[in-house]
């Protein structure tokens, strides 16, 4: 074990509270929280873990490959499973608390699979964010490792550095491609594969740690960036129409990337 993460009271917290369990089923989405929580288990925690990795159209190609390729480096016991949320007509009309159905799907799922405790990959800074997902978990008793040890996003980061995770700790956040579809519009499979594709190409341009996202909107298809100058918006532009004309879409321009701004609620919810 590294001597300074010995000594890293952030990951001794964290170990703590895994710990409390005998056994843990970690729900791994592909991103930095869930895999940093599943590195950390299986390293540093006496608690006997499995990792549970959902397949479907609305995971991003990338994030299951990145879960596949831990697995395999690190050992890790791991078991793929279809969450089923397509089958959800209530998640497919992408309804402004669409996370609570497919977290549902997902839970139900594992909790299928396995009688083990359910961890998440929820960090502290997740409770202040608008998550309907956080219910079901609620509902699930699925339990939330870096907020009971009182870990935020960038504690996440720090720890996956410290433990010479390269390919995570400078990763943007991947949420599900479903959340790149505006509120109201029904989640269909060719839409996130459509997304899957242009991001795909997008990273492929800018780099994996670049800020993007390829959202379907009522207006048609916009391109955000995080990026602001003019040659990458350029380039952006570029990737987005050729997609659209492939597909018969209408594109419908760049924007600075906002967090969650395919969540339309009403005025009185904002």
């Amino acid at each position: 074990m590294n001597a300074a993460l010995t000594g890293n009271a952030l990951l001794a917290q964290l170990v703590a509270q895994l710990d409390r369990h005998e056994r843990l089923a970690i729900a791994v989405s592909g991103g930095v929280d869930s895999m940093t929580l599943a590195h950390v288990a299986w390293r540093f925690a006496r608690t006997r873990v499995t990792m549970y990795h959902a397949i479907g159209p609305a995971v991003p190609i990338a994030a299951r490959r990145r879960v596949e390729a831990h697995a395999a480096q690190y050992d890790w016991p791991l078991v793929l499973l279809d969450a089923g949320e397509q089958r959800d007509a209530r998640y497919r009309a992408n309804p402004v608390d669409r996370c609570y159905y497919c977290k549902t799907n997902l839970y139900a799922r594992i909790r299928e699979a396995t009688p083990d405790a359910i961890a998440s990959g929820t960090n502290l800074d997740d409770l202040s964010d608008f998550r309907p997902g956080l219910r079901a978990a609620t509902e699930r008793d699925v339990v939330h490792p870096y907020v009971e040890a009182v870990i935020g996003k960038a504690q996440v980061y720090a720890i996956a550095s410290g433990l010479g995770l390269a390919d995570l700790e400078r990763l943007p956040a991947q949420p599900c491609l479903a959340s790149r579809v505006e509120t109201g519009i029904a989640i269909a499979p060719e839409d996130l594969a459509f997304i899957d594709a242009v991001e795909t190409e997008l990273a492929a341009q800018f780099g994996p740690t670049a800020v993007l996202r390829c959202r379907v909107t009522h207006a048609g298809i916009v391109i955000e960036l995080a990026a602001t100058d003019a040659a990458t918006a350029a380039i952006a532009r570029d990737i987005g129409v050729a997609a659209c004309r492939r597909e018969g879409r209408s594109f419908a321009g760049i924007r600075p990337y906002a967090r969650g701004a395919a969540f339309l609620r009403q005025a009185d919810d904002a």
